[in-house]
């Protein structure tokens, strides 16, 4: 599965990307919200796990950018700090799938990432 994290702190988007290559998946990285939109464009990723707060284009944004596409193929999980309820309730109406709140085990992201199917694009239980 072809997956684009998006997170501005490196220590997080380090543990991200090195536990969801160790599953297998293809993963590219990035820093901010721009260059994530950007990525979007290139690569096509089957999933988007994006922070909410990050520099230059917000996770809502992003969010936003995939649905003015129109790809309704690409599934979006947004990683939150507690005590975002609001926002976290913005990114479903947006069009997230699903969010996970901040601190996290990267075996539950996993667990999460691993419920999304590459050949039917549908959730999978």
């Amino acid at each position: 599965m072809k997956i684009l994290v998006a997170e501005d702190e490196m220590i997080m988007q380090k543990t991200i990307e090195l536990r969801l290559k160790k599953d297998g998946h293809e993963v590219t990285t990035c820093s901010d919200g721009r260059e994530a939109i950007q990525k979007i464009e290139e690569i096509n990723p089957d999933l988007i796990i994006t922070d909410i707060m990050m520099p230059f284009a917000s996770g809502l944004e992003i969010i936003e950018a995939v649905k003015r596409k129109g790809d309704k193929n690409i599934r979006i999980i947004v990683l939150s700090a507690m005590g975002q309820e609001n926002v976290v309730l913005e990114a479903f109406q947006l069009g997230a799938d699903d969010y996970i709140t901040k601190p996290f085990s990267p075996n539950e992201l996993s667990m999460r990432v691993k419920r999304y199917s590459v050949d039917t694009k549908e959730v999978t239980i």
